[in-house]
Parts: C-alpha cells; structure tokens; sequence
C-alpha cells in the first residue's frame, strides 16, 4: 500500500531504494500522504452517501492521471502491473460513478 510510506517511511528505502537523505524521500511521503487521502475518501464515501461523488472525482483523477503520465512516459515496464491493474479498475470506477452521480 503506498500510503504506508506516510507512517512507516523507511518503505520508501525498501520498496523504491531511497535514501532519507535524498530530496526524492520528502516528495515520495508527501505522495503516501496524497494516497492516504485516496483511501480516507473511499472509506468516508462507502458510509457517507453524500461523499460519494467527491470520491469518484479523486479516484477518478488519480487513476486516470497515472495512466495518461504512464502512456506519456513511454509506458516504462518496471510500472505495468500498476497500470493494468488501473485499467482494470475504471470499469469499476465507471459504475460506481454511475450510481453516485444518477438522479
């Protein structure tokens, strides 16, 4: 989980092998923050009915912003299964953006 870089950020060393002493590290927590956020929004959103389109909207923006840089970027292997795994999740976003934003 990227997030738990925000509470344990020495998995930034062991998953992305960054150093606390590399301005990278600072931005890389601030990311797992960013993440943290994401998955608060879908926790508030499957017990507030109101928060569900909010929720859509950031998730919405974070995958696609992730595929549209991925695909920008040359689509570098070393990140595919992220974006698979993000392709595959829009139909599901899709259908849940459905049922929050219908009448």
């Amino acid at each position: 989980m990227p997030a738990l870089a925000l509470f344990r950020p020495q998995t930034l060393t062991t998953l992305y092998r960054i150093e606390p002493d590399n301005p990278l590290f600072l931005l890389m927590q601030h990311r797992a923050g960013l993440f943290f956020a994401v998955f608060v929004a879908c926790v508030w959103a499957a017990f507030i009915p109101e928060g569900r389109k909010l929720a859509v909207l950031i998730v919405g923006i974070s995958m696609m912003s992730f595929l549209v840089l991925y695909w920008l970027g040359g689509s570098p292997i070393q990140l595919k299964r992220i974006a698979l795994v993000d392709l595959a999740g829009l139909p599901v976003l899709a259908g849940v953006a459905f049922m929050a934003f219908r009448p």
